[in-house]
């Protein structure tokens, strides 16, 4: 029974490193991003370096535990293997929550917000427009200006 329980791990652990980029950091990110979602939804978000490193520090808001130089390698991973220019830009006008969330680093509370707004108003014509609705970053929108659109 023991030895069932063991190849069963081992191939569930084959299985998810198997989803990750071969690479160095691979190891790194596939140990810190598993402790609390499918890995999946971490390299859903494709970002740059910048968009990388401020998901991770949310992610060690919410308690993630890491060395600091493990952070650094998983995040240099991502930005190398899952690129922000690998993505079509974001419709801000048709956009779900968990696309808002991960593409634009939001919180599920802001996504339901925007997205409550946009219900409301109908479709966001300008970037002026959406720096203004509800859950909205302005900062967070200027970054990614480029990679949305309306």
């Amino acid at each position: 029974m023991n030895m069932r329980l063991a190849i069963l791990f081992a191939s569930l652990t084959i299985s998810l490193s198997a989803q990750l980029a071969e690479g160095p950091g691979m190891k790194e990110t596939d140990k810190n991003c598993k402790t609390c979602h499918e890995i999946e939804r971490s390299i859903s978000l494709r970002q740059d370096l910048n968009g990388w490193n401020n998901t991770i520090a949310k992610m060690v808001g919410f308690g993630m535990r890491s060395a600091e130089s493990d952070l650094a390698i998983v995040a240099d991973y991502l930005a190398k293997h899952y690129p922000a220019d690998a993505l079509t830009p974001l419709n801000v006008n048709t956009a779900t929550a968990v696309e808002l969330e991960s593409r634009l680093t939001m919180k599920r509370s802001q996504a339901a917000a925007f997205l409550a707004h946009r219900e409301k108003v109908g479709k966001i014509k300008t970037f002026a427009d959406l720096k203004k609705a509800p859950g909205i970053d302005p900062e967070k929108v200027e970054s990614k200006k480029t990679q949305i659109i309306f």
